[in-house]
């Protein structure tokens, strides 16, 4: 049996605006936040023409705005430093960041560094506190994946050592969420599926986490059953927009529930793939996902339990224990229709990534995130994981 907390401190933007055509009101509450704004985006939201958008959006309103559209990968602290370099030289006084995960993230870490000082590495696991309020920042995601907008953490790859730092202060807290979901539209097939597995990983872990919470799980729950029942609609009709707005929905409450309960042991096994061998988040997080419930099972079958009641469409009974199964196995089925494959399959060779798993084994123990798991691995279990990962059949 999982035991929650008793006690929970519960953090989230101070607003957060939600629905169809959301995207329309950044001018009006940017110009409560300040008079000249930094975008931060990337060379395809640019392509798009989102970053021309916000830019008229803030316009009409009175804002004069510069764009960073630097962010052209998972998140790195090079990406920062350019950012931090053009807000300061700008003279910005809020942030914008219009993307996914990536996006967002930068723009959290230019937030907290512009007034905080220092090097964003600093402020992992505590080491330096953001005790001065970080300059306004507005998130707006383009995926429903990350949650990141509703999130008081970032992650950000120091490019010296190939680490992925998972960094989580409330001061990383965006001032303002804005989920639209018709700018996940553009979204292309194979960035609907690794968001949306991204989200459901969200989802699943905070509700497994040993950090959880009354608050969190009912997060947890609604943002799950949501993922369940329109993923694989968004992925084979990406313009249905009614199956867009339960995703982004349920993506940002998956990120609301992990941010204030926490992941486990897949995000810690992922961060180091994506670091040494740039896989893509949501992939790698994919690819994990089956594997490391099945390990965690034991430890935790009426929560999964729980999630296996969303796929059991036709109301049979079944125990418990087989409502687990029904889980994996569904989770399974739907990773091999959006073509995930495993870490093999990706174009990693075999031998670089044997060589790279005591490394990533300890780096994913070293963020802390394996110890939330309801089945805490030692390092040897890990090694093992990451070999049944490489070669895992879906």
């Amino acid at each position: 049996m999982i035991q929650t907390k008793t006690i929970f401190t519960v953090n989230s933007p101070g607003t957060m605006i939600y629905g169809r055509d959301a995207f329309e009101k950044v001018g009006v509450n940017a110009k409560k936040l300040g008079t000249r704004a930094l975008i931060v985006s990337d060379p395809i939201m640019d392509s798009l023409g989102f970053v021309n958008q916000c830019n008229s959006l803030l316009k009409t309103q009175g804002l004069e705005a510069v764009s960073y559209i630097g962010v052209s990968s998972e998140p790195i602290d090079s990406f920062v430093t350019e950012g931090l370099e053009l807000l300061q030289a700008q003279e910005c006084d809020v942030i914008i960041s219009l993307g996914g995960g990536s996006c967002i993230d930068t723009a959290k870490a230019i937030a907290v560094v512009a007034t905080n000082g220092g090097y964003i590495g600093d402020y992992m696991k505590m080491q330096k506190l953001a005790d001065k309020t970080p300059i306004p920042h507005i998130a707006i995601p383009t995926t429903a994946g990350t949650g990141s907008e509703a999130t008081d953490v970032t992650v950000i790859t120091n490019t010296s050592n190939e680490v992925k730092m998972m960094i989580k202060q409330p001061a990383f807290m965006p001032t303002i969420a804005i989920v639209d979901p018709i700018l996940t539209i553009t979204s292309p097939q194979a960035i609907t599926a690794a968001t949306g597995v991204d989200a459901l990983s969200h989802a699943i872990e905070s509700y497994l986490s040993r950090l959880a919470h009354p608050y969190s799980n009912v997060l947890a729950l609604s943002a799950m059953e949501l993922i369940v029942n329109n993923i694989l609609k968004v992925y084979e009709h990406g313009d249905d927009i009614d199956a867009r707005e339960a995703m982004s929905l349920g993506s940002m409450q998956a990120g609301l529930s992990f941010s204030n309960a926490s992941v486990a042991l897949v995000h810690g096994m992922s961060r180091p793939i994506g670091a040494l061998f740039h896989v893509p988040h949501g992939i790698s997080n994919a690819m994990l996902l089956p594997a490391v419930l099945e390990y965690s099972k034991d430890a935790c079958v009426d929560r999964l339990a729980d999630l296996g009641k969303f796929f059991n469409k036709e109301g049979q009974y079944f125990t418990p224990e087989e409502l687990a199964d029904l889980a994996i196995v569904s989770i399974k089925e739907m990773c091999k229709i959006m073509n995930i494959g495993n870490l093999q399959q990706w174009g990693i060779e075999k031998d670089a990534f044997y060589e790279a798993i005591p490394k990533m084994a300890a780096d994913a123990i070293a963020s802390g995130s394996p110890a939330n798991n309801p089945k805490v691995p030692t390092h040897e279990e890990l090694i093992e994981l990451y070999k049944i990962a490489y070669h895992y059949e879906f």
